[in-house]
């Protein structure tokens, strides 16, 4: 509980400089090689709740952690949204632009307006709503705790849906990350449509691939 109330010194603050309500955005998949990089945005009520205790950091969380808090987050959230960036728009825009714009788009799907916007670590041109960057914002900070899990669990089962439509490569496993594994399996088995032809271990494997084709 006392973590509980650490995490929500931002959002207090900031409610209590009649700046609420405050959202919380963050990212999944952005060094990932394979699948969407998910951006999820998160206002949450400024009571605290119980049920969020374990909130942190989704990389901290297990996955069974963060499966229990994915219904608890969108059930007890004011608001939330998330949105998937595909492999083919990273690729034409890069990763940076795809990031900020979900960021800036996550927020504006909210239907709840938020009036303060806290990010971990990076600030977003053109948000619209004034800002504050947070190092280490998805552990300091409740509501980008909510939006890191929300992003990070949407993904994975996006994930693992690849998985079995593209089998072979070990998707729901390293969850499009690059592995050793995965590179192999690329060099096995080419890339897929999901694959950021603009990484260059993809671009190698894949060229790999044709060359012994």
């Amino acid at each position: 509980m006392r973590r509980l109330k650490q995490q929500r010194t931002y959002e207090v603050a900031l409610s209590k400089a009649g700046l609420g309500p405050v959202a919380g955005v963050d990212e999944a998949g952005r060094g990932a090689c394979c699948g969407p990089i998910t951006i999820a945005a998160c206002i949450l009520p400024d009571r605290i709740i119980p049920e969020l205790d374990k909130l942190t950091d989704s990389k901290k969380l297990s996955p069974a952690t963060r499966e229990k808090l994915f219904p608890i987050i969108k059930d007890k959230a004011v608001a939330w949204s998330v949105v998937h960036i595909d492999a083919q728009d990273i690729d034409k825009r890069g990763i940076q632009h795809a990031n900020v714009s979900g960021m800036r788009r996550a927020v504006a799907r909210l239907h709840v307006r938020p009036h303060y916007v806290l990010s971990d670590a990076l600030k977003v041109p053109g948000m619209p709503a004034p800002q504050l960057p947070i190092i280490g914002g998805d552990a300091a900070a409740r509501c980008i705790a909510a939006a890191s899990v929300l992003a990070k669990v949407s993904r994975d089962h996006i994930m693992d849906e690849l998985d079995v439509s593209y089998p072979g490569y070990g998707l729901a496993g390293h969850k499009g990350y690059g592995t050793a594994a995965h590179q192999a399996a690329i060099v096995e088995l080419g890339a897929t449509p999901e694959h950021r032809m603009g990484y260059a271990n993809v671009a190698s494997a894949h060229a790999e691939f044709l060359a012994r084709a």
